[in-house]
């Protein structure tokens, strides 16, 4: 697993060189990508995705330990760099989870597959609000089902050590913990967000303009106290849906986020 990945600077719309000349995201750590829509943020996980070397749009270049793709010495073992889960993603194969993960560990070379598919179950119930078993069928599940088993199929099975998180805040599953499960497998992780709660979870952001990376912060001890207030209103937010999609009725004021 590489221990960081570089972004080299390359040119914003205008042709103009990015403000960000060079930008490092370290194994384990969490990179938001914001801005409003048509500011580059595709392009930008785009570049990655291609091992970019000065060739596209933007003349960025992608480092692997400080190496470029193609000479860094474990380079082959990557069919993909970025392994991607976006609330726009399901299955189409008609078999059930337990087969679809078997097959998935016999390409990948796990010597023990039992133990492997086991994991991955035990991660997407985590994730999902609706439980999922061995011989469910990937068609018949739900958005936030899917989405939890491509998490867990990333985290456990996938070899991509980058994972790109695209605006999966409607996707139904619980992405907080996802994002704590992937960082706290060593994966670097992008984060595609238009949620508050899932930029000031990450240990930097970087603001796109243009095409161009325009801005990058590190979380700030302010911002995480903020980040810890909003985790409380989600809280209340989480325990309300939940209640309410079980038939309960509201009746007392235990949801209400009262300020001060």
């Amino acid at each position: 697993m590489p221990g960081k990945i570089s972004i080299m600077g390359g040119l914003d719309k205008d042709g103009n060189p990015e403000n960000i000349q060079r930008l490092d995201i370290k194994a384990g750590e969490v990179l938001a990508v914001v801005g409003p829509t048509g500011s580059g943020k595709t392009q930008l996980i785009s570049d990655i995705e291609q091992y970019a070397d000065g060739e596209t749009l933007t003349g960025r270049s992608i480092l692997i330990n400080d190496l470029p793709v193609h000479q860094y010495p474990q380079h082959r073992d990557f069919r993909y760099l970025i392994a991607e889960v976006s609330q726009n993603m399901n299955f189409v194969i008609d078999m059930s989870i337990e087969d679809f993960l078997f097959m998935h560990t016999q390409v990948r070379a796990i010597e023990n597959p039992q133990k492997t598919i086991t994991e991955v179950l035990n991660i997407t119930n985590e994730l999902s609000g609706e439980p999922v078993s061995p011989t469910d069928n990937l068609t018949r599940l739900s958005g936030g089902q899917s989405r939890a088993l491509m998490v867990a199929d990333v985290v456990v099975i996938s070899n991509a050590p980058v994972v790109l998180i695209d605006e999966i805040e409607n996707a139904g599953i619980d992405r907080l913990k996802a994002l704590e499960i992937l960082s706290g497998k060593g994966k670097i992780v992008l984060v595609v967000s238009h949620d508050p709660l899932l930029m000031l979870m990450a240990q930097q952001r970087v603001v796109m303009k243009n095409g161009g990376m325009d801005k990058l912060y590190q979380t700030s001890p302010e911002e995480k106290e903020v980040l810890e207030d909003l985790m409380k209103v989600q809280k209340k937010i989480t325990y309300l849906r939940d209640d309410l999609r079980k038939g309960k009725r509201i009746k007392n004021s235990q949801y209400i986020i009262r300020n001060g």
